[in-house]
């Protein structure tokens, strides 16, 4: 099984940036530690703070991988084009979020990208991808 994970902007300073809402531990530690827990997962990591980028990332493995796992960050929120991308691809998608964006400001509360998206995971930390792995990971069952 091929998942890829995509990180938008500013989730490659999770451990630094605002602790009280993402923790202290980085990203990529988890995410190491993440792809060491499915040996028999075949793990793609991406991270962008640029729209486009996420983009061609989204195009480049959704119709290799069996399922993306995508935390677009602020783009979440306003990005169409990524949301066009995810319904270009075969790869099922999954939205995820490390904090409750329902319980955040009012402008986090609406998600371009969900209806593109098989399910949404949020408010979980960072265990949020692991949920995801597992969803998709079930899918396949």
């Amino acid at each position: 099984m091929k998942i890829s994970i995509i990180n938008g902007p500013n989730l490659n300073l999770v451990g630094v940036r605002e602790p009280e809402i993402y923790g202290h531990q980085s990203l990529a530690q988890y995410l190491d530690a993440l792809v060491k827990k499915y040996p028999g997962v075949d793990f793609d990591l991406f991270q962008s703070n640029h729209e486009g980028a996420i983009i061609d990332e989204i195009q480049r493995v959704g119709f290799d991988c069996d399922g993306i796992v995508l935390n677009a960050g602020a783009y979440t929120h306003y990005s169409i084009a990524i949301a066009d991308a995810l319904r270009a691809v075969t790869a099922p998608a999954i939205e995820v979020h490390i904090s409750d964006v329902q319980a955040r400001e009012s402008y986090r509360h609406v998600s371009m990208i969900k209806d593109a998206c098989v399910t949404v995971i949020a408010g979980y930390g960072l265990d949020s991808y692991r949920r995801a792995v597992d969803y998709l990971i079930n899918m396949k069952r």
